[in-house]
């Protein structure tokens, strides 16, 4: 079942054991993000700290930075679940004449009218409606030491298109000036900036701060301009959002947030913003944006503040990069057929680098699997790196996926340099918003591709010998040896063979030893 709203996805935090209630008097500024980093490093709990100086509010942190956790968020066992409840709508295919396939269809359509949000007359995030706000009664944090101060960090940043009227829901970062002030770090390629460019000088606008879980990823996803977050979100609960009218703005908010912030964008009040500690794993510098004029602040009753912390991965942001990894290769698949999998690397900031394993069927396939992901949405700025493989390698293991691109590669045909536009907070790239890609033709090679060799077999050892060895397992004396060592220091292909191993008859699970 989905969560209407944070504090109830909190609450299944708590019984679930992945929640860590810390009373202790801690400062918004760099101690919390201090603790928050230690514990996102060790693949610790979901955090609610109580007493935070300088304000009555509680600050939730960490409440994604878990594969558990990301799947909770959706009502699910596990991020596959979510992306086959997406796969199951983009199966749809046109009912017969008869009665009965008329009516299998009409059911397999009904979580599309999810879809659609539900405005309601009153919502619980204007239990408290203040038209004197006061940031500075936020639990703002301020994240790094070279910060340019306090930045809200998981924003829901709400707009609607002055032509079409359609939303748009973005998670554009904003540091707080003063009580009424604050930047709006929306760039270029961002649908909150194109709406701003449409509306000219003044753009109305709310921020939620604390939604239900999953209108909250709905707004890091990379969705194209013909579906709003709103939409997507209701489909991904399995019901729709809730909206309530803004009281000072033409725009309808998330009913049951924790905060709504309403004001405007003047786009001609720029203001130096930064730096800022930023995903990359360095500090995105000082640049000029326009600010965000808050006019009206409304809450809850007891509130809960919801922030993140980012910066050298692993941090609580990859398994929201994870999460799209899964739940978009369902829709990437629909654009691609051939694409078999997808890896989005923790390591890789979840967007630098992605590894693709294709069905290649014709020579230059790889290469045109590239250029057409290169064309896609955010992928077209934000994939820095895209290295293809061949549908039989397991683009989940990193070291087989070494070993094949290493094993592969010939630099002078298998390597491409794109020029085009990247990320804003591409600080290799010798331009802002403009520079080169790479990508990595790993795919075994044809004579119709220019490879007039044979291309080598993989080293594989024969099913009859394995099985014999499976059967006759324990007669060898190993088992006290293999269970000794450590699991984790193997290379993918030990991996597998331990896993051949735990499947022999009579064998008994392993446990990996202690460190």
């Amino acid at each position: 079942m989905p969560f209407d709203t944070l504090r109830a996805y909190v609450e299944a935090l708590r019984k679930a054991g992945e929640l860590a209630v810390v009373d202790a008097p801690v400062d918004r500024r760099l101690e919390v993000a201090e603790i928050a980093d230690r514990v996102m490093k060790a693949g610790g709990p979901a955090l609610l700290f109580t007493r935070v100086r300088g304000s009555k509010v509680p600050v939730l942190i960490n409440a994604f930075g878990s594969q558990r956790r990301m799947a909770m968020a959706f009502g699910a066992g596990s991020l596959e679940e979510v992306a086959q409840r997406l796969r199951a709508l983009l199966a749809f295919t046109p009912p017969g004449e008869g009665f009965f396939e008329k009516l299998g269809a009409l059911r397999a359509l009904a979580p599309l009218a999810n879809a659609v949000p539900r405005t309601v007359a009153h919502g619980s995030c204007q239990d408290v409606v203040l038209r004197t706000p006061d940031l500075s009664k936020l639990p703002v944090l301020t994240t790094w030491p070279l910060d340019g101060g306090p930045f809200i960090t998981l924003p829901l940043v709400i707009t609607a298109d002055p032509r079409s009227g359609r939303y748009n829901i973005g998670m554009y970062r904003m540091q707080v000036y003063n009580a009424r002030e604050t930047g709006m770090h929306w760039q270029r390629h961002k649908h909150g900036r194109a709406h701003a460019d449409a509306w000219g000088k003044k753009i109305p606008v709310a921020v939620a701060i604390g939604a239900d879980p999953v209108l909250t990823y709905a707004a890091t996803a990379p969705l194209p301009p013909v579906l709003d977050e709103y939409a997507f979100a209701g489909i991904l609960r399995g019901a729709p959002v809730k909206l309530v009218a803004a009281k000072t703005v033409p725009l309808k908010v998330p009913a049951d947030a924790e905060f709504i912030l309403e004001g405007y964008v003047d786009n001609e009040d720029l203001r130096s913003e930064g730096p800022f500690g930023d995903h990359t794993g360095v500090y995105s510098l000082a640049d000029r944006y326009p600010t965000f004029h808050v006019t009206a602040m409304t809450h809850r009753r007891n509130p809960i503040y919801a922030a993140t912390l980012v910066g050298k991965p692993p941090m609580e942001d990859a398994w929201i990069g994870k999460a799209t990894e899964r739940i978009f290769l369902p829709f990437l698949q629909m654009v691609l057929p051939e694409v078999v999998d997808m890896n989005l690397p923790v390591e890789g900031g979840f967007h630098n680098l992605a590894i693709v394993s294709i069905r290649k069927a014709y020579p230059g396939h790889a290469k045109k699997v590239m250029n057409a992901l290169w064309g896609l949405g955010h992928m077209m700025m934000l994939t820095r790196m895209l290295v293809i493989v061949d549908a039989d390698v397991d683009v989940q293991d990193p070291r087989t996926v070494a070993w094949f691109v290493l094993n592969n590669l010939a630099p002078e045909r298998d390597v491409v340099l794109m020029p085009g536009p990247v990320d804003d907070l591409d600080h290799g790239s010798y331009n802002v918003a403009y520079g080169t890609k790479l990508g990595i033709d790993a795919t075994r090679k044809s004579a119709a591709e220019g490879y007039e060799r044979q291309w080598p077999p993989d080293i594989a050892m024969d099913r009859a010998t394995r099985c014999l060895v499976d059967r006759r397992w324990r007669e060898y004396g190993l088992d006290r040896i293999m269970r000794s060592l450590h699991t984790d220091d193997w290379s993918g292909q030990g991996q597998q063979a331990l896993a051949r191993l735990m499947r022999s008859p009579g064998v008994a699970p392993m446990q990996p030893r202690e460190k």
